[in-house]
């Protein structure tokens, strides 16, 4: 198949026009045949074609149909990125937004709701708009709030003695902390166990001191309450062998 132009005098007839409409129909986004493109470039072929060699009927049909299958999937493609920017409503995003000078910012936010302008989907998050093009990630609700949990955790364990410095005054808000911690889900704990792993290390060695000084005053206890009967039972005796007259 040949593809001509108009010639008059020895001249190309419109050639800027050809040349433009040739140029717009190859123009797409990340260099892409789009169904407009497409079109313009059958309706070209059909409009430039050889009469002496012209395009057979099978040929376009071929090619309608080869246009007809890329319009149906670009539609499909829109509807499913439609899908996809509705299913994210309510969840907490990451986007990666690149502005006019080249900077990329990060902006991390709830998604409010989705809108559609001049073909392309948007996300509002804290009243700004944002296009889907630049979502990074989406953030699971439980995975956000196992990783506040830890950073609380962590602060918490920060603020406890350190283990050699460990007392028995101490032993309130170490139990506190032990009962928090054992009340987590495990996931919340594997999330601790994999942010903050000295956090944990630090609450697992307050525990055992703890109990050495636990083990320790009941011994001393012990010790007294055994010198005590001693005592007592030493001052009976004495009574009974020293009566009073």
């Amino acid at each position: 198949m040949s593809i001509i132009v108009p010639v008059k005098d020895g001249k190309v007839v419109d050639e800027t026009a050809s040349a433009n409409s040739l140029s717009q129909a190859t123009k797409s986004s990340n260099s892409a045949l789009d169904k407009e493109a497409f079109l313009q470039l059958l309706v070209a072929q059909m409009k430039y074609q050889d009469p002496l060699e012209p395009t057979s009927n099978t040929e376009y049909i071929s090619q309608l149909a080869t246009f007809s299958s890329l319009e149906e999937m670009q539609n499909l493609n829109a509807s499913m990125e439609s899908q996809q920017a509705a299913n994210l409503i309510g969840k907490t995003v990451i986007m990666k937004v690149t502005s006019t000078t080249g900077a990329s910012n990060v902006v991390q936010g709830r998604v409010d709701y989705i809108v559609k302008e001049r073909g392309k989907l948007y996300l509002s998050i804290d009243d700004n708009l944002y296009s889907l093009d630049d979502l990074d990630r989406v953030i699971d609700d439980d995975y956000l709030d196992a990783v506040s949990i830890a950073e609380d955790f962590k602060k918490v364990v920060d603020e406890l003695p350190d283990p050699n410095k460990l007392t028995l005054k101490d032993k309130s808000d170490l139990e506190i902390v032990r009962k928090a911690y054992n009340s987590l889900t495990t996931y919340q704990q594997q999330m601790i166990e994999k942010y903050y792993p000295s956090s944990l290390k630090k609450l697992q060695e307050l525990v055992a001191k703890m109990n050495e000084l636990d083990k320790t005053t009941e011994g001393d206890n012990d010790s007294a309450d055994d010198k005590n009967e001693t005592e007592g039972a030493g001052s009976g005796d004495n009574k009974e062998d020293n009566p009073k007259s």
